[in-house]
């Protein structure tokens, strides 16, 4: 006895499901725990992670000071300038990162794009004075 339409089409489908194979995706993984050229020189590989990130609800004064422990470990830290720019082109929305906080990273890159758009033809005060 064939199977109603609706059936045929859900058994169809658990069959192509069946006969691909299984990708699990790969999570996401911190720079921090990746191998690279500059990751296996970083300070940060041997301090603790707490450091760099915020436990949830952390007071603001917890937050502060352990943010400004991040920034010394950074400070001597060879390849700090690398991690800061891996973290400005992902962007990476939490912890310290080559020396900033994800706030402070925001301001740059803010700064940035302004920089980029005041460059461009026909943008910022030469696009208002050819309109005037």
């Amino acid at each position: 006895m064939p199977h109603p339409p609706h059936q045929s089409l859900q058994v169809a489908a658990v069959k192509s499901l069946q006969a691909r194979p299984t990708v699990v995706p790969r999570p996401r993984v911190s720079a921090r725990e990746e191998d690279g050229p500059w990751h296996a020189e970083a300070v940060c590989r041997r301090d603790e992670a707490g450091l760099f990130f915020a436990p949830s609800k952390e007071p603001t004064a917890a937050r502060l000071a352990r943010e400004e422990a991040a920034k010394r470990v950074c400070a001597r830290c060879p390849v700090m300038v690398a991690c800061r720019e891996h973290a400005l082109l992902q962007p990476e929305p939490y912890g310290v990162w080559g020396g900033l906080t994800a706030a402070e990273r925001r301001v740059v890159l803010a700064r940035r794009r302004r920089r980029a758009a005041e460059l461009r033809p026909g943008s910022g005060a030469d696009a208002i004075a050819a309109a005037g």
